[in-house]
């Protein structure tokens, strides 16, 4: 086979991929929508430890987005540009290696999940439940 025809082969399959990933189903779709799942019950449980009275926000960068845009907008700009951020960077290794990709997400998503659970204990021994 020619050079040529080879450079012309994997310039079609760029093209395809990237019109897929465009436009096509998304490598991982399940375990982006876990991600993302795991990630909204972060933000309702950060909303609610807030709400409650009994605790700040710690995080700094967070802070600044809580107290410019309040407590609703200001996290969800802050959580959603995260998981955005996440999402779109772990598509973007898919396109090359999908069991890595695979990891980011998955490691994404045990860490947001130990995060929930401490909001969760923090709340609980706050309230003496």
């Amino acid at each position: 086979m020619p050079e040529d025809d080879k450079t012309n082969d994997a310039q079609k399959q760029r093209e395809t991929s990237l019109k897929e990933f465009v436009f096509g189903h998304l490598p991982l779709e399940a375990e982006t929508t876990m991600f993302v799942l795991v990630n909204m019950i972060d933000f309702f449980m950060t909303y609610w430890l807030l709400a409650s009275g009994m605790f700040r926000e710690s995080n700094p960068v967070a802070s600044y987005f809580l107290n410019h845009w309040g407590p609703v907008k200001g996290m969800l700009y802050f959580k959603l540009g995260l998981v955005v951020i996440v999402c779109v960077v772990a598509q973007l290794i898919a396109l090359k290696d999908v069991k890595k990709a695979r990891w980011v997400l998955n490691f994404g998503t045990v860490a947001v999940v130990f995060v929930v659970l401490y909001s969760l204990s923090m709340y609980l021994k706050q309230t003496g439940i």
